[in-house]
């Protein structure tokens, strides 16, 4: 949360002329109003990924490239990526923002004032249960992994 992901899934899909797919418009758009806690975030999230899978699938097949701002702080949630890249063939890229906690929560608050509609998810105690699961993405997951470091 916070670091920038939504910003840098937006700049890449303008370069290289890619489809967006983010997971916080989906969601907020076929559960409006129903995500309130982190709980609940997991639930519709795990409902939403076999749609998104099979759409990407499909865009991929037409040889059309796809980025996706998801989540991807543990190891679980990069196999997912890992196992549909691998069922699709298709070339990646992971991209590591890494960027400490204090930027994150400035940059929270920033949206939160921005985009008072997420006020009751932004929040400092949203981030913490969040970041307390987040495992740093490894060579070894078998990606294309770039790290971007932001905190400067």
């Amino acid at each position: 949360m916070g670091a920038g992901k939504s910003t840098k899934s937006k700049r890449v899909s303008q370069e290289r002329n890619a489809v967006l797919i983010s997971e916080d418009e989906w969601l907020s758009k076929l559960y409006p109003n129903q995500i309130t806690s982190f709980d609940d975030y997991l639930h519709y999230s795990s409902l939403l990924k076999p749609l998104v899978k099979s759409h990407v699938l499909d865009i991929l097949k037409t040889g059309t490239s796809v980025v996706m701002d998801f989540p991807a702080n543990t190891v679980n949630q990069r196999k997912w990526f890992k196992d549909l890249i691998t069922e699709a063939n298709a070339p990646n890229e992971l991209i590591y923002l890494n960027v400490s906690n204090d930027v994150c929560l400035r940059q929270i608050e920033k949206r939160r004032l921005e985009q008072p509609e997420r006020a009751i998810y932004d929040t400092e105690s949203m981030f913490i249960e969040v970041t307390k699961y987040f495992q740093e993405p490894d060579q070894s997951e078998g990606f294309n992994l770039q790290v971007v470091d932001r905190n400067a």
